[in-house]
């Protein structure tokens, strides 16, 4: 679907916003891309990510899951609103076996308040992408927060 953003900032507003969570700092994740109802982070495998085979942890997995959903939902909201998640189911179907963690996240439906979006985390081992999980989120608006502590 094609969605317009609220915010003639948007790339900006999610940029800063993303610019503040230090886990993101902690596990070196870049912004790759956002475009109105979609995000993209990238994880480059470091050993300190894994579980105890060595691919990446399902922590990690659900945590790029849940911040392109909210970045991608984000990047429809009004200009001082923010976003937090609601709920989100994920399925694991391969292990996190590779040299980057790619998530891709798109908006299915933007309501006024409630956002549902879905998550495709793939791994890039030697060049070739892999399914490894995919999420269903969903995310809340809250309207004239921007900055504000919960």
């Amino acid at each position: 679907m094609k969605f317009e953003s609220k915010s003639n900032n948007y790339k900006k507003k999610v940029k800063e916003s993303f610019d503040r969570q230090n886990f993101m700092k902690l596990i070196n994740a870049k912004l790759i891309d956002v475009k109105p109802g979609y995000c993209e982070i990238h994880v480059p495998y470091h050993d300190n990510l894994t579980q105890q085979h060595g691919f990446f942890h399902a922590g990690v997995i659900s945590t790029i899951a849940d911040n392109t959903a909210g970045y991608a939902a984000f990047s429809l909201m009004e200009e001082n609103s923010s976003v937090l998640s609601v709920e989100f189911k994920i399925n694991l179907m391969a292990p996190g076996d590779g040299d980057v963690l790619i998530g891709k996240s798109n908006v299915l439906k933007n309501g006024r308040t409630l956002t549902i979006c879905t998550s495709e985390i793939f791994i890039r081992k030697n060049g070739i992408e892999k399914l490894c999980a995919a999420a269903q989120l969903t995310m809340i608006e809250l309207k004239n927060s921007l900055d504000k502590k919960l």
